[in-house]
């Protein structure tokens, strides 16, 4: 199987490229985001307010990286368990253009329907945490500081490995490795 090389931002051309179980180096700029930014994110929503960052054809990495050591931009840099975003993604993608997650863990189903036509979720190694670290080149918050770890950072990442879990066509890597 082949390797595809994708680079942010994550337009709706490049998501029909992207079949569940491909393996991708991506690219570019992503952004962070853990379950309590993702709920300022939604507040703001309710509210009627902008948001911090555009998420519009950009990708949201479900992560709290830890400090930095002396000389790399982050610490480790490990996914967190998507399942704790599912109550948050649908509004992000449906509303905010956004069209990429990264995390680990299957998906709940009104993510999956939000996901049609809009959207991809790639999984990251779980466990392999420092290994991720050296795909990020740049690390900065840019929303909600004093959520430490939890604060929005965007990140520069170059071929972070990643695997399409679940395609913007309803292709669904979990579902096939069951059957």
């Amino acid at each position: 199987m082949s390797i595809k090389k994708i680079a942010t931002p994550l337009t709706r051309d490049k998501l029909g490229t992207l079949k569940a179980g491909d393996r991708v180096l991506l690219s570019g700029t992503i952004y962070t985001g853990r379950d309590a930014a993702h709920k300022r994110l939604i507040a703001l929503l309710d509210q009627k307010e902008p948001l911090p960052v555009d998420l519009k054809d950009n990708i949201i990495y479900f992560v709290g990286p830890c400090p930095p050591p002396p000389g790399r931009p982050i610490g480790s840099a490990g996914p967190t368990t998507s399942g704790r975003m599912d109550a948050y993604s649908p509004r992000l993608i449906l509303e905010c253009g956004l069209t990429g997650m990264i995390g680990k863990g299957e998906r709940a189903k009104p993510v999956i329907d939000a996901m049609r036509n809009r959207a991809v979720y790639f999984a990251a190694t779980g466990g392999a945490a420092a290994l991720i670290a050296q795909c990020i080149t740049a690390a900065r918050v840019v929303a909600f500081a004093d959520l430490g770890p939890e604060a929005i950072y965007q990140l520069t990442v170059e071929n972070f490995p990643l695997i399409v879990a679940i395609d913007s066509n309803g292709g669904n890597q979990y579902e096939a490795i069951q059957k």
